[in-house]
């Protein structure tokens, strides 16, 4: 339903809390983890805990934490690593135009890159591994890795717990909504690839 046919909802209903979290984490920081429906997820999962399948409130605890340790996963990563980022050959899990991209963002916003990236798909993955391949001071970069992590996992699941409850039956519209989530969060991906070709 997603790309590569990774469908948030399946995920949620085969493996709950634990396929949440985890994939929240590989997304937030670990390279391999861009493809990954990071904000169709927790808007499912909103959307899920209206109907009781899931506890909102676990939700806002777990998923923040995920977040901030694939952050900080990241940022560990590109720090000890480095500039060989910058010389691997391009493949189906890595792509250097990922990681220029990221730094030139990073490169233009600051630290405020760490809140912000979280926001923009593909970007959130590498904005981290370019903070540690940059040897950001870690405490700096831990305080902005919370604040980034617990606005856009708050946002998302907020917005799809308060879309659940005000649709009624919502049961009997759940797959289109989660199909509409889905291109809905692919839109900045599309805005973001529309203005590198047209730079």
């Amino acid at each position: 339903m997603s790309f590569l046919h990774i469908d948030p909802l399946a995920i949620i209903q085969t493996l709950g809390y634990v396929g949440i979290f985890l994939i929240v984490l590989a997304e937030s920081g670990i390279f391999v983890g861009f493809f990954l429906p990071g904000d169709s997820l927790l808007l499912t999962a909103g959307l899920l805990a209206t109907q009781g399948t899931l506890s909102i409130w676990i939700l806002l605890l777990i998923v923040p934490i995920g977040a901030i340790i694939g952050d900080s996963v990241g940022y560990s990563f590109g720090r000890y690593i480095g500039p060989r980022l910058f010389t691997k050959e391009d493949s189906f899990w890595f792509n250097k135009k990922h990681i220029q991209r990221s730094r030139d963002f990073y490169e233009k916003h600051g630290a405020r890159a760490i809140v912000i990236a979280r926001f923009i798909p593909i970007v959130r993955t590498f904005i981290p591994i370019i903070a540690g391949v940059g040897e950001m001071k870690y405490s700096k970069f831990l305080i902005y890795n919370i604040v980034g992590g617990f606005l856009w996992a708050d946002i998302f699941l907020l917005a799809g717990y308060f879309l659940g409850r005000m649709i009624p039956n919502l049961e009997l519209y759940i797959v289109p909504i989660v199909a509409v989530v889905i291109i809905v969060s692919f839109l900045p991906v599309i805005w973001e690839w529309r203005k590198s070709k047209q730079n």
